[in-house]
């Protein structure tokens, strides 16, 4: 090319711009941060103390540090699964779309609980050892084919997994179940009924495969409308647990290379504020606390509910 030829890739970035069609490839982010960011200013319920959250953080850290803990560490327990293979993605995926709410008011004894391997198991660990129970038995529970299949799954088989050995049954065994149906719905309509698939979609970006699960699942999409902000408030709790479960499983390999990890946050969890107040972190509205410590409900996604995740999150 002469000097008075012009470069055509330079004339079609040229066009491009004074079209208003050039667009740059930016790194993917969740919009977590910045939801947090807004209620963080905006919110007036509660509030972080920043020197005790400091504290709090040096103290965690010696914690882990004494400890030795890792992403090696996940495997330690003996509940999670130890192989490294497409079975332990789909026992991931299957854990985290079912992980949440296991709060129960009963004493310790009497509360839900799995008796599995000649232990009883509760809260996160029951949800655990009832789906080990449930391979053991020979159920594909973990199988996304299952789940769309009217015949074997029913709300009654579902009741058999997560039976329990004490009389509580399973909290919100109806929204898991609907959780589970829906998912397979999805997997099967958009990726070809594979998790697989949707791993190759986000492409090993952490964030885009958060926003995958948020997007395209209803499980996943946990956002929730904020007083002033125009867009909801994304929170994605589960939805970065599973990032960060195959990270910590496959350490940072495999299934679980990102290169971008680093765009996942706290995970704003509803013991993570209890924690964080107890550790003098977090203040609390004379409303709030005095609501906490009558044991009044807190509605999810209301205001107060948002701002004790949200500053969980942050801290």
């Amino acid at each position: 090319m002469s000097d008075d030829e012009a470069d055509p890739e330079l004339l079609e970035l040229l066009r491009a711009h004074l079209q208003g069609k050039l667009q740059l490839d930016e790194a993917p982010e969740t919009g977590v941060l910045q939801g947090v960011e807004y209620v963080y200013d905006n919110g007036i319920d509660v509030a972080i103390d920043m020197r005790a959250t400091k504290n709090a953080a040096e103290t965690i850290y010696q914690q882990m540090q004494e400890k030795h803990f890792s992403t090696a560490s996940w495997t330690d327990n003996e509940l999670h699964p130890k192989t490294k293979d497409e079975a332990t993605v789909a026992f991931i995926f299957t854990m985290d779309l079912l992980n949440f709410s296991f709060w129960s008011e009963l004493p310790q004894d009497e509360r839900f609980a799995i008796e599995y391997k000649g232990k009883q198991w509760t809260g996160y660990w029951s949800l655990i050892a009832a789906l080990q129970r449930a391979l053991d038995e020979g159920i594909p529970i973990a199988d996304p084919e299952y789940w769309i299949d009217h015949e074997k799954f029913t709300f009654e088989s579902l009741k058999h997994v997560f039976r329990s050995c004490t009389e509580e049954e399973m909290p919100l065994l109806r929204e898991r179940y609907d959780c589970l149906r829906e998912s397979g719905q999805v997997l099967f309509d958009k990726y070809d009924g594979s998790i697989l698939r949707l791993l190759d979609e986000a492409g090993g970006s952490a964030a885009t495969l958060v926003n995958l699960l948020a997007q395209d699942f209803d499980c996943f999409r946990d956002e929730h409308p904020f007083e002033g902000s125009q867009k909801p408030i994304r929170i994605l709790k589960r939805a970065q647990i599973l990032v960060a479960d195959l990270w910590a499983c496959f350490q940072g390999e495999s299934y679980g290379s990102f290169h971008d990890i680093d765009k996942i946050t706290m995970f704003a969890d509803y013991r993570i504020p209890q924690i964080l107040v107890s550790l003098g972190a977090l203040y609390l509205s004379p409303s709030v606390a005095s609501a906490i410590k009558s044991c009044k409900i807190i509605e999810s996604g209301s205001s107060w509910e948002v701002q004790l995740r949200v500053y969980g999150a942050s801290s």
